[in-house]
C-alpha cells in the first residue's frame, strides 16, 4: 500500500492541541460524511485596494501517513513585498512541525481574526482529503488513484482556485512530491506563466510554505477533534486515552483502532481502509470475520459469459422446462 509509515513522527507535535482552533475551513457535515471538499478565505483586503499587486504563494501538506483523518493541502498568499516582514519578523511562521500544536493554532486563529494584520494581507486555502476518498482511489480495482496523484490534483485545484479569484501570483513555492525536478517540469507544463519553485523541505525554506504547512496542519488537526467528539458521544465506543495522532506508530491510535472495531464494517470514515494498519486489524485477531473471496485465476477455465450462455442440449432442455411454464411450443402447423 502506498503510505509513508517510514518517517519518523513526533507524536507531541502530531497531537492536536486542546480546544485547537476551529477555522472556517472546518465544515462538519462533510468531515463527518467522509467527503472532500476546498475552502477558500475572503481575498484580503490590502489586495482588494489593488488586485494587480504582485503576491507569492506557498503549497504544503498535513497528515500524508496517519491512518486516521484526513490528508490536508493548504495554500497560502500574499504580497511579495510582505512576506519577510510580516511572516517571519512579526509573526515567527515556522515550517508547522517545529511548532508546537498551542502556538500553530493561535497562528490560525490570528489569519482568521478580522481586525488583525494577517487577515487583512493575506488569503489562504485548503483542501481536506477525507481517508474515505483516499482509500476509494488507492483501493480501485482498476486505475489505481494513488496517493501521489491525488496530492497532485489537489494542489492544482487549489491553485487554480486562487487564480480564479484574480490574485497576480508570481512565484510559486512548493514542497515536493517525489523527485523535485520532475513534480516541476509538470506544474510548468500547466501553470506556464508563473515562475515555480519545487523543492525539499520548502516548508522551512519559504514562509510562505511555512504558512500553507501552519493552514494545512490546524485544519487537520481539528477536523480530527471533530470526528472524535462524535465518539465520545457514544457509550458503547472505548475513548480510554483517545486515538493520539492518527499516525500508524503512535500506539493510542492503534489501541483504539483494536478496542474499536466492528466485525463487519471496521470503522467509520475517518478510517484509512487502503493502509496496511487497519488491513492488517481487519485481517487478524481485531476482527470475527473472515471474508474468502474466491481467486480469480482459479476459474477451472470457466469464463464469465459462461453464465449466460448455453450448449445446444441445454437450451433444449431449457426450453422443455419453460414451455412448462409459458405454455407449449408454437410450431409451423398452428399457421
Amino acid at each position: 500500500m502506498d503510505e509513508t509509515m517510514t518517517e519518523v513522527v513526533d507524536m507531541s507535535q502530531e497531537t492536536p492541541a486542546e480546544d485547537v482552533f476551529k477555522a472556517p475551513s472546518i465544515l462538519l457535515e462533510d468531515i463527518l460524511m467522509g467527503h472532500s471538499y476546498a475552502h477558500y478565505s475572503p481575498v484580503p483586503a490590502v489586495l482588494k485596494e489593488d488586485m494587480m499587486t504582485e503576491c507569492v504563494l506557498g503549497v504544503d501538506e498535513a497528515g500524508r501517513g496517519p491512518v486516521l483523518g484526513p490528508m490536508v493541502y493548504g495554500v497560502f498568499y500574499l504580497p511579495l513585498s510582505t512576506e519577510q516582514p510580516l511572516l517571519v519578523d512579526t509573526h515567527h511562521f515556522d515550517d508547522s512541525k517545529v511548532l508546537t500544536p498551542a502556538v500553530r493554532s493561535d497562528l490560525m486563529e490570528k489569519l482568521c481574526t478580522t481586525d488583525t494584520d494577517l487577515y487583512k494581507t493575506c488569503g489562504w486555502a485548503t483542501k481536506v482529503m477525507s481517508a474515505r476518498d483516499i482509500s476509494a482511489g488507492m483501493l480501485k480495482p482498476i486505475a489505481t488513484y494513488n496517493l501521489n496523484a491525488q496530492a497532485m490534483d489537489a494542489t492544482i485545484e487549489l491553485i487554480r482556485g486562487v487564480f480564479a479569484l484574480g490574485i497576480n501570483v508570481k512565484h510559486i513555492y512548493i514542497d515536493t512530491i517525489g523527485r523535485p525536478e520532475v513534480y516541476q517540469r509538470k506544474l510548468e507544463r500547466i501553470f506556464p506563466n508563473v515562475e515555480i519553485t519545487v523543492a525539499k523541505k520548502a516548508d522551512s525554506l519559504y514562509p510562505c510554505v511555512s504558512a500553507a504547512s501552519v493552514c494545512a496542519k490546524v485544519t487537520r488537526d481539528a477536523a480530527l477533534e471533530v470526528a472524535y467528539e462524535t465518539y465520545t458521544e457514544n457509550s458503547s465506543i472505548i475513548t480510554i486515552n483517545g486515538w493520539g495522532s492518527g499516525y500508524p506508530s503512535d500506539s493510542r491510535c492503534v489501541n483504539w483502532l483494536k478496542q474499536n472495531i466492528d466485525p463487519v464494517f471496521g470503522w467509520g470514515s475517518e478510517c484509512r481502509f487502503s493502509w496496511g494498519t487497519s488491513k492488517d486489524i481487519l485481517e487478524g485477531k481485531g476482527s470475527d470475520l473472515r471474508v474468502d473471496w474466491p481467486d480469480m485465476d482459479d476459474d477451472n477455465g470457466t469464463k464469465m459469459t459462461d453464465f449466460f450462455t448455453f450448449s445446444t442440449e441445454e437450451r433444449e432442455q431449457e426450453g422443455d422446462e419453460l414451455s412448462k411454464w409459458y405454455g407449449r411450443r408454437v410450431t409451423e402447423g398452428v399457421f
